[in-house]
């Protein structure tokens, strides 16, 4: 369980401001961001996207990026639904 210390929370050695709250791990080998979900009572450490590599993002341009958008949500689209507790949905709300 995460401890609060200070208003903030750790976890990990990692510091998070609050429950919900994604931020970058720029140290992290392979995962570049990680949020503290919580849902209910139950909290749970999630790391997702891959280090070094940008979504199309929110508002994807080019005919790829649009493509790369519409691929990564229809891929992804179960585990999206399953909301707060999986990577797929902070992937989707970060880097898509």
């Amino acid at each position: 369980m995460a401890e609060k210390k200070s208003g903030k929370y750790t976890r990990s050695g990692e510091k998070f401001s609050g429950y919900n709250k994604p931020k970058r791990t720029p140290n992290h080998p392979k995962k570049s961001h990680a949020v503290l979900a919580k849902e209910g009572d139950t909290v749970k450490l999630i790391r997702f996207g891959q280090q070094g590599v940008s979504g199309a993002g929110s508002n994807p341009t080019s005919k790829g990026e649009k493509a790369r958008q519409k691929s990564f949500k229809a891929r992804h689209a179960k585990n999206i639904k399953k909301g707060k507790m999986s990577a797929a949905y902070w992937a989707d709300r970060v880097k898509w």
